[in-house]
């Protein structure tokens, strides 16, 4: 992907102010076009301070837009699947296509199904555009892309499933939001012909405009933010505890799966051994004949157990891992328009010329600040509702199946030793007491 540098200090005037060196979450992605699908840490996202047209910039509308209702009934009315990845291949590149197929009752949709195909780089720009028109809502992350060759094939099929349900989440937990799912770029990215998203996405702001969000990005970094309200540096500190623990167990996690699956490997050499060994020993066969027998079921088992926590566990994890980075992104966004807010504060003070157009600039920088502090508490209590949901369902579901898959493998071990208790008393010459 392609970037720029920014040195690590700022002149102003004979001294040097450093600029902090984590700022991914407000520099902009300048190359909307890249689809080398590599994985990294996203950095589409805006720095916040940028004044949207489609922000609601009065307080009373505002409220009424952020008010969530957490005991609401279900009425969801809008269904999305991912499914059927293709390969194509052109002169340029390679990439992969998902179809994305909609079916809603919502009638400000033209019919009640749309099947459209979408690769990486539409989903990384819808992202984008969600965290545009509300830089502190919180999205759910993206699949990262995949960065180190040669660890992982990229158009490895394991990979490319992997992909394709965290792109069916991320779809369906826009869906499920209560303002993203009423967003016209995401009505435009589930239904648009490919030509016309290809136009529509030309509307966006221009090289030099995001170019100029991201200097105000860096700026507001270094100016930093004096008056923080408490609840949200206790959002920070919570996110920043958060993310120890989950980025901890995500990687705990993984590091068990591939072990297990080494296990497995290994496993799956014992059976034929016993067989082989059976042959050769004929006082033996039979036991050894069923000690191999019982290995390869338990074999299966374990490829089952493997395969669940691989498709169920891991994802949940590490997905809620990348949401601390989204999380952190959007904490610095709103510091930014506090920023903002505070320094026009200070150049109303000390300055006489143009009061008036500098209140106005200050009025608007109040309420697109009340604005965004509302939005982010409100999503904020959504958001750990969800994660905590989330969290628990997979971790009853991986209990459930740990319970089912050892009583699987005990059972299989039971049955042996049954067997040969009963071969024993019906010899007369061994004691399993």
């Amino acid at each position: 992907m392609s970037g720029f540098v920014v040195d690590s200090t700022v002149s102003s005037g004979n001294s040097s102010v450093a600029i902090p060196t984590d700022i991914s979450g407000q520099i902009l992605d300048l190359d909307e076009d890249d689809d080398l699908e590599v994985f990294s840490k996203d950095t589409t996202v805006t720095d916040g301070s940028s004044f949207n047209a489609s922000m609601q910039t009065s307080p009373a509308s505002m409220i009424n837009q952020y008010k969530f209702e957490e005991d609401a009934e279900d009425t969801k009315d809008i269904f999305v699947t991912v499914d059927n990845p293709e390969s194509h291949v052109t002169a340029i590149e390679t990439y992969i296509t998902y179809r994305v197929v909609t079916k809603t009752t919502r009638s400000e949709f033209d019919s009640s199904e749309f099947e459209v195909r979408r690769r990486y780089q539409d989903f990384l720009w819808l992202k984008g555009r969600l965290e545009e028109a509300h830089p502190t809502l919180i999205v759910h992350p993206l699949p990262e892309k995949f960065v180190v060759k040669g660890m992982v094939e990229r158009f490895n099929e394991d990979f490319i499933e992997t992909r394709r349900r965290a792109l069916h989440r991320f779809l369906n937990k826009i869906a499920e939001h209560p303002i993203f799912s009423s967003s016209e770029d995401f009505k435009i990215f589930l239904t648009a012909a490919p030509g016309e998203l290809t136009s529509y996405k030309k509307q966006g702001p221009g090289f030099l405009s995001r170019m100029g969000e991201t200097v105000k990005a860096v700026a507001a970094a270094v100016r930093g933010v004096r008056n923080r309200p408490q609840e949200f540096t206790e959002m920070q500190e919570y996110v920043e505890a958060f993310s120890l623990k989950i980025s901890s167990l995500d990687k705990v996690t993984q590091r068990i799966v591939r072990e297990q699956k080494e296990y497995l490997e290994e496993l799956k050499e014992c059976g034929p051994t016993y067989a082989l060994w059976s042959q050769s020993e004929e006082e033996l066969a039979e036991p050894l004949k069923d000690v191999a027998g019982c290995v390869d079921r338990c074999c299966k088992e374990t490829e089952e157990q493997v395969k669940n926590l691989n498709d169920n566990l891991i994802p949940v994890l590490h997905e809620y891992a990348l949401c601390t980075d989204t999380l952190k992104a959007v904490l610095r966004r709103r510091d930014n328009i506090q920023a903002d807010f505070e320094a026009k504060t200070e150049a109303l003070a000390t300055k006489k010329a143009d009061r008036d157009t500098m209140r106005d600039d200050l009025d608007k920088a109040e309420d697109r600040l009340e604005w965004a502090n509302n939005a982010l508490k409100s999503d904020w209590t959504r958001w750990q509702k969800d994660m905590r949901t989330d969290l628990r369902s997979a971790f009853v579901d991986t209990a459930e199946r740990n319970v089912n898959y050892y009583e699987k493998c005990l059972a299989v071990w039971e049955s042996f030793l049954h067997s040969q208790r009963t071969d024993a008393e019906g010899n007369g010459n061994v004691d399993f007491s």
